[in-house]
Parts: structure tokens; C-alpha cells; sequence
């Protein structure tokens, strides 16, 4: 049995669940994403609520904001993982969080000195987003790199850990800063908060990093897809985590939307609502950092389940004090199912084809994103913003319930068990570019 993992029925420590910190390189790692995440969190505040007070609450523009930050996840995405290959990920790391320090500090002056458009977020957004398709797949690399294959699992939930630490620090930061400072100096303090993750890069050891030795072969994006098409065990969660990612992961838009149209609260509380939402998957974050082995295709289907309720009862919250906590019940949820989604993917793929099927797993995910945000968009410009909640919550609940009715029809042909192997790349929940279940 390999030390980083437990023995089925051990028991475990509390310490037991951060063991990966131990590892210096992942430990500075983790302190300047934390920082740089919260960042990123503080400036999506900013940012949404400076494109709603340019075009009197347009949910349109907003979407086509959301829209343009990942659709170079979509369209780069996979080039950017043949990127994390062939070079040094510690490098392209560095290059891209120095420019997307460039980009928020060029936007910082135009909201100070109030010569702010909307192209010029436009242009911001497509921006950020062009960086991150590079960041994503060198930045989940990484990670194995960084804590080699034997804490992988570790590292990973606590990626989403750490993550979602800085969601529910971020927002609310965010929105007392906005409402106290302006969006100027959030939006300059995120600029300097990508160097966190610049300096922490820089600080490590390179030695102690668990490289592939060079020269090592590897095949191309290609063959990764046909090897994914062959195995149906990989393609449900990927097509579940598709459609939810989609219709349900929208709450970039729906939220300041929620707030401003439907409560009509102030940029602080709107942060409040952001914070809930990642409350909850912070507490699913550490929960599935005691998850050793590979999560059956009934527990993903089953919190697919969970999360359509969740975020279809969010949809009907009758005040604001209510929609906090069933936001936070929503966010347990979201994250819950991603990550079963992608510890499904992670641990029964060859570890020869892993990279490559993890890079198209952050590809379905961030690239459901700019399509669902346009449709949405539009459904809650016309029926408000409580219907982008509702629809997400009733596709979710369909497209789980199809799912449980494939599995019942491929079960008694897959009678093969998938190996449990150690992952390649490390998951942790993608920041939403401008600076993400």
C-alpha cells in the first residue's frame, strides 16, 4: 500500500487530511492561490457590478461578460494542455499570473478615473480568459508535479479546499470594498494579489519537484478523445458534467442579478450571497478530502440529484434570509457532484491517458459556461432572475434522471472493474476568469 493513501477501514487522523501540506513546494503553492483566489473573487464583485450599473441591470450584457471569460477555455483549452506538457509548468505558471496582473492593473485607472466603458470589460474579460486557457491545464499539472502521484488525491481535494476558502473570503471583502472604495481599488488590489501566486512559483525548490524525465513520449490530444469515446464509464459523468455545467453553473449571472433585481440589496450583501454559495462547497471540499478510492457511478448520478433540488428550491427563496442558506446547501451540493465527477474520471482512467482526460474534463466544465451564460442571459432578461435558477435546478434533475436510466442499460455490458489508479493531474475547482461546480 502506497504511504499516501489510507488501507480500507483505517483509521484516520484530522491531521490525516491535510498531509499533503507537509510537501513545501504545494504548501507555498497553496498559500499564494489562496491570496490570488481571493483576489480574483473580490474582483468578480467589481467587475459584475460595474457591467449592471453601465447598462441598467442588463443580464444580457452581463452573460455576454461571463461568456466571453470562457470562451478561450473553450477554444484553447486543449492546446493549452499540450503547452503543460512540452514545457516547464513552473514557467507558464509565472507568464500567465503576470499577465493577468497586467490586465487588471490597465483596467484599475479607467474605474478610478471614471473613463470606464463596457467594451473595455469586453475586452478585460476575453483577455483574462485567453490567459487562464493556458493557467488551467498547466496550474492541475502542476500539482502531481508538486506533491508527486502518492498524495495526489489529498492534494486534490484540498485544491478545492483552499479554493473555495478564498470564495467565501472574497466576495464579501469584495462587496465591502466596493461599497466603501469603488470598484477602482478592488479591481487594483486583485492585480497585485496575482503576484502571491508569482512569488510563491518563484520561492520553491525545483529539485524537489517529481518531473516526467525528458524525452518522455507522449501522444496527442486525439488519441486521448478516442480513448475517452471508448469507455462509457467516462463518458456519462463527462456528459452529466456537461449539461449541469451548462444549464446550472451559472451563478456568476444569476446571482448579482438575484441581488439587485429580485432583493434589491447593495453590492455588500450581494457579496453575502456569493460567500453562502461557497460556505457550502468549502464544507463538500472537506468532506472529500477523506475520499480514497473511486466514487461509484450511483453517488455521481445521485448528487446530481442533490444539486437540481438544491439549486431549483434556491430559485424559490421567498426573502433574502432565507436564499443564504439554501445557497449554502446549493454550493455543498455543486461542488459535491464535481468533484465525484472528477474523482470518477481521475481514478478509472489509464494513467497513460490521464492528463488528456482531465484537460477535456475542465474543458466540459469551463466550456458549458459561455453557452449556458448567453441562454440563461436571455431567459432571465425576459422571466427574471429567478428562472435561471429554476431552469438550471429542472435540467439538472433531468439530465440525472436520464443518466440513472443509461446506467441501468450499459451496467450489464461493462462487467469489467475499472482499476483505481493514482490520478495524474490534480482537480481543483477552476477559478472563473477574470480569474469557475
Amino acid at each position: 500500500m502506497k504511504a499516501g493513501l489510507h488501507q480500507e477501514g483505517a483509521p484516520r487522523t484530522p491531521a490525516g487530511a491535510f498531509r499533503s501540506l507537509s510537501v513545501r513546494n504545494f504548501r507555498l503553492f497553496a498559500l499564494g492561490q489562496v491570496v490570488s483566489a481571493a483576489g480574483t473573487w473580490m474582483m468578480v464583485v467589481a467587475q459584475d457590478w460595474s457591467v449592471l450599473s453601465l447598462t441598467g441591470d442588463s443580464a444580457t450584457a452581463l452573460g455576454l461578460v461571463t461568456a466571453l471569460q470562457f470562451t478561450p477555455v473553450l477554444l484553447l483549452a486543449l492546446y493549452g494542455g499540450r503547452l503543460a506538457d512540452r514545457y516547464d509548468k513552473r514557467a507558464l505558471l509565472t507568464a500567465a499570473n503576470l499577465v493577468c496582473a497586467a490586465l487588471a492593473a490597465l483596467l484599475a485607472p479607467l474605474m478610478l478615473t471614471g473613463g470606464l466603458r463596457l467594451w473595455h470589460l469586453y475586452v478585460f474579460a476575453l483577455g483574462l480568459g485567453t490567459a487562464s486557457a493556458v493557467e488551467i491545464p498547466a496550474r492541475m499539472s502542476f500539482v502531481r508535479e508538486m506533491v508527486g502521484p502518492e498524495l495526489l488525491p489529498n492534494a486534490s481535494a484540498l485544491s478545492a479546499a483552499y479554493f473555495n476558502t478564498a470564495r467565501v473570503v472574497g466576495p464579501a471583502l469584495g462587496g465591502l470594498l466596493v461599497g466603501w472604495l469603488g470598484t477602482g481599488p478592488v479591481v487594483l488590489l486583485n492585480a497585485v494579489s496575482y503576484l502571491a501566486t508569482v512569488a510563491a512559483l518563484r520561492m520553491m525548490r525545483p529539485g524537489e519537484l517529481h518531473r516526467a524525465p525528458p524525452g518522455t513520449a507522449r501522444t496527442g490530444v486525439i488519441d486521448g478523445l478516442r480513448y475517452t469515446a471508448s469507455r462509457p464509464d467516462l463518458l456519462l459523468p463527462l456528459a452529466l458534467v456537461a449539461v449541469i455545467g451548462l444549464a446550472g453553473f451559472n451563478f456568476q449571472l444569476t446571482l448579482p442579478l438575484l441581488a439587485k433585481t429580485v432583493f434589491h440589496t447593495s453590492a455588500a450583501s450581494f457579496g453575502l450571497l456569493t460567500t453562502a454559495l461557497a460556505a457550502g462547497s468549502l464544507l463538500a471540499a472537506l468532506v472529500t478530502t477523506r475520499r480514497t478510492s473511486r466514487p461509484s457511478s450511483r453517488l455521481v448520478t445521485g448528487s446530481a440529484l442533490a444539486f437540481g433540488a438544491a439549486e431549483t428550491a434556491a430559485g424559490w427563496a421567498p426573502g433574502y434570509a432565507t436564499e443564504l442558506p439554501l445557497l449554502a446547501v446549493t454550493g455543498f451540493t455543486t461542488l459535491y457532484f464535481a468533484q465525484a465527477a472528477n474523482h470518477r474520471i481521475q481514478l478509472g482512467a489509464d494513467p497513460a491517458y490521464s492528463g488528456r482526460v482531465l484537460a477535456l474534463y475542465a474543458l466540459i466544465l469551463q466550456g458549458s459556461t459561455p453557452l449556458g451564460a448567453l441562454g440563461v442571459g436571455w431567459l432571465t432578461q425576459h422571466l427574471g432572475a429567478r428562472s435561471g435558477l429554476y431552469a438550471g435546478g429542472v435540467v439538472s434533475l433531468a439530465a440525472a434522471a436520464a443518466a440513472m436510466l443509461v446506467e441501468r442499460g450499459v451496467a450489464p455490458r461493462t462487467v469489467q472493474r475499472p482499476r483505481t489508479v493514482v490520478p495524474d493531474p490534480a482537480r481543483e475547482p477552476v477559478r472563473p476568469v477574470p480569474p469557475g461546480p
